[in-house]
């Protein structure tokens, strides 16, 4: 078994060093054949330097900015590793327990650390709205969720590959695999994990990437799981408008009001709006 650890960095100077000695001692523990895929994501302030210093890590360089997700997506792509562990290098998370994601793997496709508290910036915003996703996230998926977020999870290379033209550039990458991995029937595991303070400067910005987070949702809903959005929308209109048309019946003498006809035909366009969008979905699942 060969395993390959991806880690996206942008002006991680102060955290990438430490975070590489302790991944490099956690992997030499093992008995796997292993190896460090580091994606320096434009990074200005001398954080390839640091990277290049390190013999057993191979670096791979981005032109400029073009998100998180990207370099997650650009290791994955060159990483040689049946499995592949992602972990942020800026800090926060805990690189010794890379040995136990993998063992953690077993029969399933991904785990992912489940962080045990919020250590981020900015958490009176980011805990409720972390909530609230999460939440819809558990609706959409069907399944219980402990953190949609994290950015250090195992998951098997060949099963992720299929997925990462769909996915964004930017800090929601970590969700919408998460949640394609569970609506395409990949099982998910979760392993509690620690989570720290991370060192240097924070890229998110909390109105703009927690929108992000939710048009990410919305759009891997249309994408792996239609129906969860056509159908309650459908019943809505379509239950309103029948309300609406009893009202008219008893109101108006059997005389049906233009605004009963668009509830209740804008909620079956919706309707087969949804089951060919939801057959759509299904014939091109990877």
């Amino acid at each position: 078994m060969k395993v390959s650890l991806v880690v996206p960095v942008f002006n991680e100077k102060e955290a990438i060093g430490d975070d590489l000695e302790v991944a490099i001692d956690a992997l030499r523990a093992t008995d796997w054949e292993w190896e460090i895929i580091v994606v320096d994501d434009g990074s200005t302030d001398g954080t390839a330097e640091i990277v290049q210093s390190f013999p057993e890590v191979k670096l791979i360089r981005h032109p400029y900015n073009m998100g998180g997700g990207a370099a997650r997506s650009t290791g994955i792509r060159h990483a040689s590793g049946e499995i592949v562990v992602i972990s942020d290098g800026d800090g926060t998370y805990p690189m010794r327990d890379i040995p136990r994601l993998v063992e953690a793997l077993g029969d399933c496709e991904m785990v992912v650390g489940a962080r045990t508290r919020e250590a981020g910036t900015h958490k009176l915003l980011r805990v409720p709205a972390k909530f609230f996703i999460r939440k819809l996230a558990e609706f959409i998926s069907g399944a219980r969720i402990p953190d949609l977020n994290s950015g250090m999870r195992a998951m098997r290379r060949d099963t992720a590959l299929p997925y990462l033209h769909m996915l964004p550039n930017g800090h929601s990458w970590v969700s919408t695999i998460t949640l394609a991995f569970l609506t395409n029937g990949h099982p998910v595991k979760y392993l509690p994990i620690d989570y720290y303070p991370r060192k240097g400067k924070s890229t998110f910005h909390p109105v703009k990437d927690t929108g992000n987070y939710l048009m990410t949702i919305f759009r891997t809903i249309t994408w792996f799981s239609p129906l969860k959005i056509f159908l309650p929308l459908a019943m809505l209109f379509l239950l309103t408008g029948t309300g609406k048309l009893i009202a008219d019946v008893v109101r108006y003498s059997w005389r049906v009001t233009p605004s009963t006809v668009i509830l209740v035909l804008g909620g079956l366009q919706i309707m087969v709006l949804g089951l060919i969008a939801d057959m759509i979905a299904k014939r091109s699942s990877p």
